[in-house]
């Protein structure tokens, strides 16, 4: 039975969405998120390969945003209460993983390719088309989240096991 992901998933999207803001009023925020949480879900299923390891995080938790905020200059004053519950859901090398995948589609490709035989898409359908073909209106309302520039600090974090686990490197080296 798979292990329900999708609070470190809604948190790390929403925090993504929260460093990096939307454009172009709520349908643009309706496609950034839906950038971000394929993203974000993409990087979870790679992190949290089996039930076991997803199971695990769950118990113990993913470790929260506290760095992350450091990283994007959002820690300028403490978390709201309402807020310190979501902020606690959200996984760093998630977060760093799918600022990797939304700043290179090359890399998102590569990451969907490996996500598709994984136990968390096991018997489902998953479109991820958003992530790896953004068309114009996508890339129009994420151009802060798609950003290479702006999402370095956040991807440049676990960016090399990113690649390891997606054995890009030893690719790229042949």
């Amino acid at each position: 039975m798979p292990v329900d992901l999708s609070p470190m998933i809604a948190a790390t999207t929403h925090w993504l969405l929260r460093a990096y803001p939307p454009t172009g009023g709520v349908f643009g925020a309706t496609l950034a998120e839906a950038q971000a949480r394929q993203a974000a879900t993409v990087a979870a299923w790679l992190r949290y390969p089996t039930a076991l390891d997803a199971g695990l995080v769950t118990m113990v938790g993913p470790g929260g945003s506290a760095r992350l905020d450091w990283l994007v200059g959002a820690d300028t004053a403490p978390p709201a209460e309402d807020e310190h519950a979501w902020r606690s859901w959200v996984d760093e090398v998630v977060a760093s993983w799918a600022a990797c995948l939304l700043g290179d589609e090359a890399l998102a490709a590569a990451a969907v390719t490996a996500v598709k035989g994984s136990e968390h898409a096991s018997g489902i359908h998953c479109d991820f088309r958003r992530l790896v073909r953004p068309d114009e209106k996508d890339r129009k309302a994420a151009a802060l989240l798609r950003h290479p520039d702006l999402l370095a600090p956040v991807a440049d974090l676990h960016r090399g096991p990113l690649r390891e686990r997606l054995n890009l490197d030893s690719v790229e080296a042949a």
